[in-house]
């Protein structure tokens, strides 16, 4: 019982930051982020066994230049083609090798491409049509929340068949279905909410298209979870810190929506070309 009242306070206290910062205004949301990016990194280089300043300059390189006052459009545009194409290899390494090949060489690669990208298009989403929308990447989160949420409870009372056992043996399919159900819940509640308080929002991005956002941030949020879960597995370790009592490190906390967030990010700018 006290586990999960530090598990929940500490949860909450974490989710009411994220949440104020975003609303608070753009600078404060990414002077948060890119605190929350340097732990992150800080612990990712743990894991792989890297002692680097150098990781540390291009991170905020990479978030001023690419995200806080972009230099040029069709650099992001590159920069998110290599983080998918980056992204997806990961995920070829955690279905079919036994060891993702980060741990032995092309360290930097991984750390610019999946990590510090993750971030860039992570503090990229709220932009839409060249305004800053705190609303667009809070409700993210909350379809990252949600799945997570939904996929712990009906996994561990209702799963049998397990995901990828070798990688993470609590995860199954049951808890995974649960989620995607959990996540798409929530682009409803979300979609309800815009359609009440930001009715114009809720015209530019009705409830299909939070609703495909949903189905994004499950599955992709899902393999960055297993992602994580296998680095950690090769590192040795349970949780990648310490920093958040009953949840493990930072990067436990956001290694799902690092993954998915590019691909969001490309689907938020396909939907404002199409439309």
């Amino acid at each position: 019982m006290k586990e999960l009242i530090v598990r929940t306070l500490s949860g909450v206290l974490y989710i009411s930051i994220v949440i104020i910062s975003m609303f608070t205004s753009h600078e404060w949301f990414m002077a948060l982020f890119f605190i929350l990016s340097v732990i992150t990194l800080g612990e990712f280089l743990k894991l792989v066994h890297l002692k680097s300043y150098l990781a540390y300059l291009l991170l905020f390189l990479f978030l001023y230049f690419f995200s806080y006052s972009i230099f040029d459009i069709n650099a992001v545009n590159l920069l998110l083609i290599l983080c998918c194409f980056v992204n997806l290899f990961l995920l070829k390494d955690v279905l079919w090798v036994s060891k993702i090949p980060m741990f032995e060489k092309k360290k930097y690669i991984t750390i610019i491409l999946y990590l510090i990208s993750g971030f860039v298009f992570l503090t990229l989403i709220p932009y839409y049509d060249d305004t800053f929308i705190p609303e667009i990447i809070a409700g993210v989160f909350f379809l990252i929340w949600f799945n997570d949420s939904f996929a712990y409870l009906i996994g561990k009372n209702f799963g049998k068949r397990k995901l990828l056992e070798r990688i993470s043996p609590k995860k199954t399919i049951e808890g995974f279905l649960g989620g995607l159900a959990g996540a798409i819940l929530a682009s409803f509640l979300i979609f309800k909410y815009l359609a009440f308080y930001k009715p114009e929002l809720a015209i530019e991005l009705p409830w299909s298209v939070w609703a495909i956002m949903a189905v994004l941030a499950s599955v992709f949020g899902t393999i960055g979870d297993l992602i994580q879960s296998k680095f950690k597995r090769q590192a040795g370790v349970k949780d990648s810190g310490i920093l958040m009592p009953g949840h493990g490190g930072l990067y436990d906390r956001l290694d799902s929506i690092i993954f998915a967030s590019p691909f969001i990010y490309a689907f938020l700018q396909i939907v404002y070309y199409v439309s």
